[in-house]
């Protein structure tokens, strides 16, 4: 991307000549990038200097001079190393794989009896990360459509911003300079006339979308709920039948049991009576000493039934 205005400040608190053009560039990291000076021909004698200016650096990475007739290139810069590559004939630099820590103020000089100076901003990004969406009800079910807000969630960066779309149009943004906190954007309300919700991150040079399928999200059966998320009563009541269910068993079970050995070991008794011969005969005799316990004779016997 490129946008051209007029300033009299540079960026980076460099001070520039006074209606010097700065051209500012936005580019994706890992890319090769050319600056382009716009120039058609640069006369063959000219001295060609490229300076790059940052916070913390000020360095002279390319000079090109011409020397008893011979072109001689310096690409003198460790920061840089093997990744630059002048145009003698327009003056346009290449920087290969391009990094963060490449942005900053580009600064051509060009000598030739005068010296003509051009400015560019080049500013870096990486890809913007692909949005996330979530629910923030902590259960969703077909009785619970209205407690479900889906929420948006991408990794901050400098200059990103989050925005939900409706269709094609833009209902909601979000942005923050502070690029060590994530970025939340929930979607409060959803129309039932429309189908189609994006939720979009970008950067000035990548974009990633995310498409919302609501009913997947929110509107979750019953039967598909996570076990964590079943109803503590739920449990509780079937186990609660179980145990009751079980101890009733058992003591019929139990009861049962008693009821068959009792019945099964049970024992009648039927007395019999029987008088011996010697105590009729003494009865008979009236023998003395002799009493009625002694006359009888008392057999149990057991039936088993």
């Amino acid at each position: 991307m490129r946008a051209s205005v007029w300033f009299f400040i540079c960026a980076a608190g460099l001070l520039c000549s006074a209606g010097e053009e700065v051209v500012r560039l936005q580019e994706l990291e890992g890319n090769t990038v050319t600056i382009h000076t716009g120039l058609t021909g640069v006369q063959s004698d000219a001295h060609i200097l490229w300076f790059y200016i940052s916070e913390s650096v000020d360095i002279k990475i390319v000079i090109s001079l011409i020397i008893r007739g011979e072109i001689i290139t310096d690409y003198d810069s460790e920061r840089f190393r093997d990744r630059l590559q002048l145009n003698r004939t327009s003056g346009s630099l290449t920087i290969r794989n391009i990094s963060r820590e490449d942005s900053g103020v580009y600064k051509l000089h060009i000598i030739t009896g005068i010296s003509s100076v051009w400015s560019f901003i080049v500013d870096v990004y990486a890809p913007v990360s692909k949005p996330v969406i979530r629910h923030q009800a902590e259960k969703c079910s077909v009785s619970l459509r209205e407690s479900c807000s889906p929420l948006c969630s991408v990794e901050n960066g400098k200059d990103v911003s989050l925005s939900w779309y409706e269709e094609k149009e833009r209902i909601s943004s979000i942005s923050s300079s502070d690029s060590s906190e994530r970025l939340y954007l929930p979607l409060n309300k959803t129309n039932p006339d429309c189908s189609t919700y994006t939720c979009v991150a970008a950067n000035p040079v990548s974009t990633q979308t995310t498409q919302l399928d609501i009913t997947e999200l929110c509107y979750e059966p019953v039967s598909d709920l996570k076990a964590e998320e079943v109803p503590e009563s739920a449990v509780l009541i079937p186990a609660g039948l179980i145990v009751a269910l079980s101890v009733l068993f058992l003591l019929y079970w139990t009861k049962t049991c008693k009821q068959q050995v009792y019945q099964y070991v049970k024992l009648n008794y039927t007395e019999v009576k029987s008088t011996s011969q010697y105590s009729e005969e003494a009865h008979k005799k009236g023998s003395a000493g002799v009493t009625e316990d002694q006359r009888t004779l008392v057999v149990y016997s057991a039936i088993r039934t």
